[in-house]
């Protein structure tokens, strides 16, 4: 056997069986062109080194700091983000195990933490200082001794554009809320409430700060460990078995929104440039009257007539108002069942939705129902919830009326 290598990398090999030529095989080899010196990247920016197909397991090129992660609304956004191969960072303010469960949202070396504190300009420079994008979910339903409304909606808000501005961020979006007003309609406080307010104060503050900024205003959001199911069907918030509400609840209309839909939209959002210095009202796709909707989770939860439930109005029950004072003088920093003297306010406002003012169905959300999600998380607050009941035992609860 001979073989000979050429120069110009073609191999050729000669084979002989009992002094007889054989096959001449010719094949290509691959030129080796290794090199010692490593190769110059073309730029440094991280948001530049995609990489992957777009799914958790991969990088799309947005790196994000998301303010408010560990709040209710935030595990959903940062699972959206984690889905599309976004790599977070995630601030923190106390116990680093309140975000632990963020871990997982993203695929590994994706989810970075930073602790920080929304009055410390220097750790909220480091949380955003690779980021290309920012979403603001901080807030807070009632006021505490360290923070008031103004300190997280209005100073804090203004404080996270400007430094996201500064620091050459490309999208900023902050999230609001829906019937935020300068004036809000007056229903038991002087004044209306203090956090429609300061919410709309903060609206001024941020678009000043950052004039590209995407304003969401969501309405009530029900969902996983919500605000809204959970706050009715808590034992705290009725009188025994009796539910008062304000004119027996007949008088306020609500659009509330499911958290899914919510963070959609703010993914969306934030991947179309379209959307910068835009504002979108968050609702759902229906709208109820507050004392129907309430009814019907008593019935969703087998707490109807039979099991002694009524609503009525609580000008009858001035002992109501008393139990929502002193609740907040008792537990100032953490509220029984969220009942506060702003919740009770805030509850009773009608969900204005203006006209001209896009929503999620413009960012291409498909809005879920109330209907196909509610049964579900309220199931944990069934009457005799351990009885196991038979398949067609109780029949399903006739929905509310929606208003066309």
């Amino acid at each position: 056997m001979a073989s000979i290598i050429a120069a110009n990398g073609l191999q050729v090999a000669k084979q002989s069986s009992n002094g007889l030529l054989g096959i001449v095989c010719v094949r290509a080899v691959p030129a080796m062109n290794y090199s010692q010196e490593p190769r110059p990247l073309k730029t440094t920016k991280l948001t530049s080194m995609r990489r992957g197909t777009g799914g958790r397991s991969s990088f799309n090129g947005v790196v994000a700091t998301v303010f408010g992660c560990s709040g209710f609304l935030g595990r959903y956004v940062c699972n959206k983000l984690g889905k599309i191969g976004t790599q977070m960072i995630l601030p923190y303010r106390g116990d680093h195990y309140d975000v632990l469960r963020l871990k997982v949202a993203g695929d590994l070396g994706q989810v970075l933490f930073h602790p920080y504190h929304l009055m410390d300009e220097k750790s909220i420079r480091e949380a955003m200082k690779y980021s290309n994008v920012v979403i603001n979910l901080v807030g807070r339903e009632w006021e505490t001794k360290n923070f008031k409304f103004e300190d997280v909606h209005v100073d804090g808000a203004r404080r996270l554009a400007r430094i996201s501005r500064e620091m050459g961020v490309e999208r900023f979006i902050h999230v609001s809320a829906l019937n935020a007003s300068p004036h809000p309609q007056e229903i038991f406080m002087k004044g209306g409430s203090k956090f429609l307010k300061s919410k709309y104060e903060g609206e001024l503050a941020v678009r000043e700060a950052f004039p590209e900024a995407t304003i969401f205003r969501p309405s009530d959001i029900l969902g996983q460990e919500d605000r809204f199911l959970r706050y009715y069907a808590h034992i705290w918030r009725r009188q025994i078995r009796g539910m008062p509400m304000w004119k027996k609840g007949e008088a306020t209309i609500k659009q509330p929104v499911y958290c899914s839909d919510l963070a959609q939209g703010i993914v969306n959002a934030m991947k179309d440039p379209e959307t910068a210095g835009k504002v979108y009202q968050a609702v759902g796709p229906r709208r109820y009257v507050l004392g129907e909707l309430v009814d019907w989770f008593y019935r969703v939860m087998r707490k109807d007539g039979e099991w002694g439930y009524v609503r009525y109005d609580m000008m009858f029950d001035p002992t109501f108002m008393m139990k929502v004072k002193a609740t907040e003088m008792i537990c100032p920093n953490e509220m029984i069942a969220h009942l506060h003297p702003e919740r009770v306010e805030r509850e009773y406002i009608t969900d204005v939705v203006e006209s001209g003012v896009p929503t999620l169905e413009d960012l291409g959300v498909n809005l879920t129902l109330l209907e196909n999600v509610v049964e579900w998380e309220l199931r944990p607050y069934r009457a005799y919830n351990y009885y196991d009941s038979e398949l067609g035992e109780f029949n399903k609860p006739a929905p509310p009326p929606f208003i066309q």
